[in-house]
């Protein structure tokens, strides 16, 4: 019986000690292989690794000029081998490492006693002279506590990982990098039960680069009180100091800040997944990307750039480096000397008495190349503030941060008829000496009236025969309303089309302008060309695809009004097509990166003869008596400058703007086009004509064109 009972507990001890061997089998063989592999994973690609900061690109104007660029901002930074000192947690730890089992203090524990409270004199001292930067006590202390925790947490994480951890843990996550924070603390506290000890484990990490690095404490915001700050006696540490981090500064402060756009904290949802798949250009906290609209935004994927990174194994030897990749510098065509003299002008008072603080936009484009020299909108806004003023501008009802050259509708009034000619001359409705008659009386119920009959209840018959350039040289509206009824309306919208309205126009952007799968460009309105609201004209490539002009509706197109909606731009590039003699050219806004054109050149079907009578009224309008502008540009000296005006008044009623647009052109060929728009003007001569003249001036003092100029710069 003895020998029974003896036999059947050695049984039992070797089943236990196969089920303890199995079972360590399964942990060094079985799903726990790949431990080792994830904790070496884990140290290689947090513990042991460093990224490298990298700088965004620069823009830059057509002469080289910055317009926005990565600038030093100086903040004062602390260390975590200072601010540990305040971590309970820490002082804890490093007593008990010092402590012996004598009753009396031992000399490591004097020691550390001292380096204690040294610290954290150092510590009170830096709390206390913070103040200068507006910041409270409690705000500061706030600070380092976050700046402890977040250290900790990591070391408290690694003390976990780098032990003994919990493979059902690991397996439910079933990678180590993948455990969550709460998870693995919960797990090392089952492994640690008392905090002292544990504690004492974790504060045994101390290779983990959070540890050395300098994290920013406090933002100097101007150069005073980056003064005030090298003169804090805390400074005479190491483990405080002023270091300079990136922040992104715009020279030329308000102008062109629409087209430029700025940058805020990458915080969004689609800015977060822009580069998800690639770990050294995703966003980090605190990191910047480009914000809607400008071409901060539409060239993010080239402004942005890769961070460097350097990779140790455990026993700090290099395991891979990857160099920084600064991002691309985006080029642009603007002159931004130019369109700051532009802006300059438009809003001075004694040149604009009017309508200084009038919204207005315009843009002046090389007819040569197609570069866009200039795209005002107005008012503007400080890029260097935005983001501070931020709702405030929001809510401004001006609505200084929409571009108007590009994203704001008008009706074109007066400025269409050039291409409402060249639709009944080419269409064979009239001829250039047909006659369409202005008198002076009411117009039949639906017609519009002409301007002169408004103010003076008379009409052009009475001052010349009303053919076509003198229909154009007075602004008929009789004329085009008349003219515009004739015209079928598809063909009307195809001439229209040609010349570039109801449909956004391709600004020949860099082929790489997408981040991740998203294509990005600056935002434009397609404009309006048809009786009702066209859906898609945005990528319209044929009239035959917007919505159709009825016939009831043609007249008031012939005048630029009713439906008809436009872009500054468009106009200003419809009038670039007339001066290359119906070239149709597509504008271009960058110059490098390079990248091919987004549509070829199209020379549009009008004959030399229907060109010269729209030149011929066009010039009448500045040059000769009777012009809707003459009055405006007989002094303007510009004819003495080596420089023609070909140009062309609008003016709209409800909403009420003024229009002048056209094209200059000098003997040696150089030409600019131009268009500008007052919102609430009431006379394109008048209102607007006069700031035209000074922008085409200003034009000739930058060399584009007049004697001056020696092509497009």
């Amino acid at each position: 019986m003895y020998e029974r009972r003896v036999k059947v507990f050695i049984g039992l001890c070797l089943a236990v000690l196969l089920i303890c061997l199995l079972r360590l089998a399964q942990m060094q063989l079985g799903a726990d292989d790949a431990l080792p592999g994830e904790i070496a994973g884990l140290m290689e690609a947090r513990s042991l690794s460093k990224q490298f900061q990298t700088l965004r690109g620069k823009i830059l104007d057509r002469q080289g000029e910055i317009l926005a660029a990565d600038m030093p901002q100086f903040q004062i930074c602390l260390n975590y081998r200072l601010s540990c000192f305040r971590d309970d947690r820490v002082t804890g730890a490093k007593r008990a490492a010092a402590r012996t089992e004598n009753t009396s203090l031992s000399a490591p524990e004097i020691r550390q006693e001292k380096e204690i409270a040294d610290k954290q004199q150092d510590l009170e001292q830096l709390i206390d002279q913070c103040r200068l930067f507006g910041l409270s006590r409690r705000q500061m202390e706030e600070r380092i506590q976050t700046l402890n925790n977040a250290v900790w947490n990591l070391r408290s994480f690694y003390c976990w990982a780098r032990g003994s951890p919990d493979p059902n843990v690991i397996a439910k996550y079933k990678d180590l990098n993948h455990v969550p924070l709460s998870e693995a603390l919960a797990s090392l506290a089952r492994q640690y039960p008392d905090p002292a000890v544990r504690n004492q484990r974790i504060a045994e990490v101390t290779d983990i680069p959070e540890m050395s690095q300098d994290l920013p404490l406090v933002e100097l915001k101007s150069e005073d009180e980056v003064f005030a700050a090298q003169q804090l006696e805390c400074l005479d540490t190491e483990d405080v100091q002023i270091l300079p981090t990136g922040r992104r500064y715009y020279p030329y402060r308000r102008t062109a800040a629409q087209t430029i756009g700025w940058v805020g904290p990458a915080t969004q949802s689609r800015d977060l997944q822009a580069f998800a798949g690639d770990p050294l250009a995703s966003y980090l906290k605190g990191e910047v990307c480009g914000r809607e609209d400008g071409v901060e935004y539409a060239c993010e994927g080239l402004l942005r750039g890769r961070r460097g990174e350097v990779v140790y194994d455990i026993d700090r030897q290099l395991v891979r480096q990857t160099d920084t990749e600064l991002g691309q510098d985006v080029q642009l065509t603007l002159d931004i000397r130019l369109q700051e003299r532009i802006e300059q002008r438009l809003t001075d008072p004694k040149v604009n008495p009017a309508y200084a603080r009038a919204a207005m936009a315009g843009a002046i484009i090389d007819v040569r190349s197609g570069d866009v020299l200039a795209l005002v909108s107005l008012p503007s806004y400080d890029l260097n503030s935005i983001r501070q003023d931020y709702n405030k501008l929001l809510a401004d009802p001006n609505r200084p941060m929409t571009n108007r050259a590009l994203c704001r509708l008008y009706p074109p009034g007066s400025v269409a008829k050039p291409v409402v000619l060249i639709a009944g001359l080419e269409s064979g409705v009239i001829t250039p000496e047909d006659s369409i008659s202005c008198p002076a009386a009411e117009p039949p119920t639906g017609w519009p009236k002409c301007l002169i009959y408004r103010e003076s209840k008379t009409g052009h018959d009475q001052m010349w025969v009303n053919k076509a350039r003198n229909a154009v040289k007075g602004s008929c509206n009789v004329y085009f309303s008349h003219l515009a009824d004739r015209v079928d309306g598809r063909v009307l919208q195809e001439w229209f089309f040609r010349f570039g309205y109801g449909r956004e126009l391709p600004l020949s952007c860099p082929a790489s302008l997408s981040v991740g799968s998203i294509p990005r460009g600056l935002r434009q309105a397609p404009g309006e060309i048809g009786s009702t609201l066209a859906a898609g004209a945005a990528d319209a490539n044929s009239v035959d695809q917007l919505p159709r002009l009825l016939d009831r509706d043609r007249k008031m197109f012939g005048i630029g009004q009713g439906n008809f909606r436009v872009t500054p731009l468009q106009v200003a590039n419809a009038f670039a097509t007339l001066a290359r003699r119906g070239r149709y050219l597509p504008p271009r806004l960058f110059l490098s990166p390079p990248s091919a054109p987004a549509t070829e050149p199209v020379d549009l079907p009008i004959s030399h003869a229907t060109l010269d009578v729209v030149y011929d009224g066009m010039s009448a309008v500045v040059n000769e008596r009777g012009g809707s502008a003459y009055h405006v540009f007989a002094g303007s000296g510009l004819t003495q400058q080596g420089v023609t005006v070909y140009g062309k008044t609008g003016s709209t009623e409800r909403p009420y703007h003024a229009w002048f647009a056209g094209f200059a052109a000098d003997r040696e060929g150089a030409k600019i086009a131009f268009a500008v728009v007052v919102e609430g003007g009431q006379r394109g001569g008048g209102d607007a004509g006069p700031l035209a003249c000074e922008i085409l001036k200003l034009c000739v003092e930058a060399g584009y064109v007049g004697h001056a100029a020696t092509g497009a710069k």
